[in-house]
């Protein structure tokens, strides 16, 4: 008996999905999209790519390129964007929905039972592990970025001039990524060898065929993706609303001081400058969250991001966590819980409502950012900068994960946080430290990991004691 082989013709010509058909895959790409944006883009393109050939190689890496132009978790913008080339918007929002919505509601529910039982004594010893698997997953993310971003000594100084601009003097993040922007632009111009593209989204392996989409622009069905001026008007004058309209609505009855008008337009501005992914917007997050408007402390920042971890979709989703602390702690006259959702969904809404206006306003005119050679420049030196915030966002960590009490020391002007070393928590110590040998020396996956550390934070709390 002989295999049958796929002919030439069943290659070149996939099948069109319909839309029950991509709505089933979407959710299943939305469950089981752990490990971060680079295992949730892998996902995408073993389904997407080499199982199903809904769209072609080369298409597929543009999309993702422009997605990884653009603020926000680039996944589920490449989601969007996929989903609407097959099936137009309505098959962007599906996509998009779906690829957020299981760890939304993971996360919801992990936040009530952290507000319930925060104070339980064996979930304060699981978080205490976690906390310092957390240290480790952000050192090891900080170094991954550096491999890729860190290519010459020009990148490396940027990242150290970042990593000082916002340690020791507090320069906000989204000034931080434009400063970056602006000199990896005008490097283009004057040592373009420098600032080259770093290849973002290079080639993942598959071979080169034609896709679904790819056959559907042949046959002329792309019209929704050619460029206009009223499309974009259009667009604008839906999604603006969709997104602010909220937003302004609160402002107008709570006052610019209330809980809810804080949340809004707070996270409506992290829509706007997470470039470089959660992982370099966190450290802003936390400086705001913590020490500007107090809706939790440090320990709960890294409590948050270590629920996060757990979760399928973007990482990102720990603003979610951060919102329904913010709204829980201050409820006005409603009961905390529904305070603390309602706090949850207004995050959730301002966060990824800006993820759907991005693709569906700027999706038709990505052919004109093809091959722009400033543009390619001026991410590559944000890149660069990311590293220096993470490696940043790894020593608020740290400070705050090992040490029990830090404090603001004055020095030439500067007021940057120290330790207190006497407060040096050995057991969280040693947790760290064995978190990233495991992961950076033996490669043990971040789940794994973060699991392990939760039952050696019990161990060590009630067999151990001290």
């Amino acid at each position: 008996m002989t295999l049958a082989t796929p002919t030439d013709a069943a290659i070149a010509a996939p099948t069109t999905p319909s839309f029950a058909q991509a709505v089933r895959v979407w959710a299943r790409i939305g469950c089981l999209s752990f490990g971060g944006p680079a295992g949730q883009i892998a996902m995408m393109h073993k389904e997407l790519v080499e199982d199903r050939r809904w769209i072609g190689e080369q298409r597929f890496l543009h999309a993702l390129n422009y997605c990884m132009l653009l603020p926000g978790p680039e996944a589920q913008q490449l989601a969007i964007y996929i989903g609407w080339l097959m099936h137009r918007t309505i098959g962007g929002l599906v996509a998009g929905l779906l690829f957020i919505v299981p760890g939304a509601l993971a996360m919801l529910g992990l936040s009530l039972l952290y507000v319930l039982y925060r104070h339980v004594p064996l979930v304060d010893a699981v978080f205490f592990g976690v906390k310092a698997a957390v240290l480790a997953v952000v050192v090891e993310a900080g170094l991954r970025i550096s491999r890729r971003a860190l290519k010459n000594r020009a990148m490396v100084v940027i990242a150290i001039a970042a990593f000082i601009g916002i340690y020791l003097f507090k320069i906000p993040f989204p000034i931080i990524i434009l400063a970056a922007g602006l000199v990896g632009w005008l490097g283009q111009r004057y040592a373009p060898a420098t600032f080259a593209g770093g290849g973002h989204g290079g080639k993942v392996g598959a071979p080169e065929f034609k896709g679904v989409v790819d056959l559907m622009f042949e046959r002329g069905e792309l019209g929704h993706a050619t460029p206009s001026g009223a499309k974009a008007i259009k667009t604008c004058a839906i999604w603006l609303p969709i997104w602010l309209g909220p937003v302004l609505a609160l402002w107008l009855l709570t006052g610019g001081a209330s809980v809810w008008t804080q949340i809004g337009g707070f996270f409506s501005t992290m829509a706007v400058v997470t470039f470089g992914g959660a992982y370099a917007v966190l450290a802003y997050v936390a400086q705001a969250a913590v020490e500007t408007f107090g809706w939790l402390q440090a320990g709960e920042m890294v409590d948050g991001l270590g629920l996060a971890e757990t979760t399928p979709g973007p990482l990102i989703l720990v603003l979610q966590f951060v919102g329904f602390l913010a709204a829980y702690r201050a409820p006005g006259g409603l009961d905390p819980l529904l305070a603390g959702g309602l706090g949850a969904l207004l995050t959730l809404w301002v966060t990824f409502a800006p993820c759907f206006f991005w693709i569906f306003l700027g999706a038709p005119y990505v052919e004109a950012l093809r091959g722009n050679k400033a543009l390619s420049a001026a991410l590559t030196a944000i890149t660069a900068a990311v590293v220096g915030v993470v490696m940043n966002l790894a020593l608020w960590f740290a400070l705050h994960v090992v040490f029990r009490q830090v404090r603001s020391v004055e020095f030439l002007g500067l007021a940057p946080d120290l330790p207190v070393l006497s407060s040096l928590d050995w057991r969280a110590a040693v947790l760290s430290a064995a978190a990233m040998i495991a992961m950076l020396r033996f490669k043990v996956g971040m789940i794994p990991t973060l699991a392990a550390s939760a039952l050696a934070g019990v161990l060590i709390i009630h067999v151990i004691g001290a």
